[in-house]
């Protein structure tokens, strides 16, 4: 591989995207995931736990703009046959976000009889959100066909990253809150990593039986065993997370992040196996980033843009977390 600029700069820009994906699918997550709880608990509790996300949701989202806007301008033509295929779950993703920032701003100023019919729709729209981007990613993952079995495991996919997000929003409960909702954080928690675990077996099984290109990138020789790590390390985390938490009145509360420590790990790791299953086409099967990328004189203008958003989301992402940390506290508006 040639070291130049029309080498270099789409791999640039695909990293860049993928990292924001990534990120997104992390801090995003978390606060998905507590709107799929948040009718589990009590009055005080739903307050709470919205009160734990408050400061991050919104901002949260950013990276999700950042990741399509680096499809759009770095890669035009991808970006066309990505959301031309995706159209319908794109749009239920974006409702279902839509419902959630109506609902999060309503319910602060509605009466208190309406409170819980605003809480609901915020966990409707967490549910439409997680839902379809779990479907999209399973649509992804086969190439956008349309048989039966693509739709199968479209959904199968659905509800892997559904109780994913559930799992990484428990955590994050688990590190914010104290007392009540913590304690029964932490069982939603163990139940939702029971139901995480059992869908990253079940997509790992699936996803070779039904991709011939993942069957020979993960099963190879030398490659198989040099990607041992992910599987292992993927379920050393996954198991001291489920440890933790099955003995999690013995512990010290220091400890309380492991969790969500633990859910980052695995997100990281299920993105990074992603990435190196289909590298380096960014349609499977169809174009690679090089085929997609648009002229390397408009990427090396707009790398400029890049080269500044990129460090100030990053930034201010960091300084909101910095200046946030610790335990939540209940909203007050005034």
């Amino acid at each position: 591989m040639t070291l130049d600029a029309p080498t270099l700069l789409p791999l640039i820009f695909a990293a860049l995207m993928a990292l924001s994906f990534c990120v997104y699918a992390i801090l995003d997550g978390f606060d998905l995931g507590v709107g799929l709880v948040l009718p589990l608990g009590d009055e005080d509790e739903r307050n709470m736990m919205l009160a734990s996300i408050g400061p991050f949701w919104d901002a949260n989202e950013t990276w999700l703009v950042l990741g399509v806007g680096l499809l759009l301008i770095a890669f035009p033509t991808a970006h066309g046959q990505i959301l031309g295929a995706l159209y319908l779950p794109v749009a239920v993703l974006l409702i279902g976000l839509i419902l959630r920032g109506v609902a999060f701003d309503f319910r602060a100023k509605a009466p208190v009889r309406h409170k819980q019919l605003w809480d609901n729709l915020f966990f409707v729209g967490s549910l439409l959100a997680t839902a379809s981007q779990g479907y999209m990613l399973g649509r992804y993952v086969l190439a956008f066909e349309s048989t039966p079995l693509a739709e199968g495991f479209a959904v199968l996919s659905a509800l892997c990253v559904t109780s994913a997000y559930a799992f990484i929003g428990n955590a994050w409960l688990v590190l914010k809150t104290e007392g009540k909702l913590q304690q029964r954080s932490v069982f939603w928690a163990s139940r939702a990593l029971w139901l995480t675990a059992t869908g990253i077996v079940a997509v790992s099984v699936v996803n070779p039986m039904v991709s011939p290109v993942i069957f020979e990138r993960w099963f190879a020789l030398p490659e198989a065993i040099a990607l041992m790590p992910i599987p292992l390390m993927c379920g050393g985390a996954m198991f001291a997370a489920g440890y933790y938490l099955h003995s999690f009145e013995r512990r010290d509360r220091r400890w309380d992040a492991l969790p969500f420590l633990a859910a980052m790990l695995v997100f990281f790791l299920s993105f990074l196996g992603l990435a190196y299953s289909f590298y380096p086409d960014i349609v499977p099967g169809q174009l690679t980033v090089w085929e997609a990328a648009a002229a390397t004189e408009s990427l090396a203008f707009m790398g400029v843009g890049v080269a500044i958003v990129f460090p100030a989301i990053m930034g201010y992402t960091l300084l909101s977390y910095r200046v946030f940390w610790g335990k939540a506290e209940a909203l007050v508006y005034h």
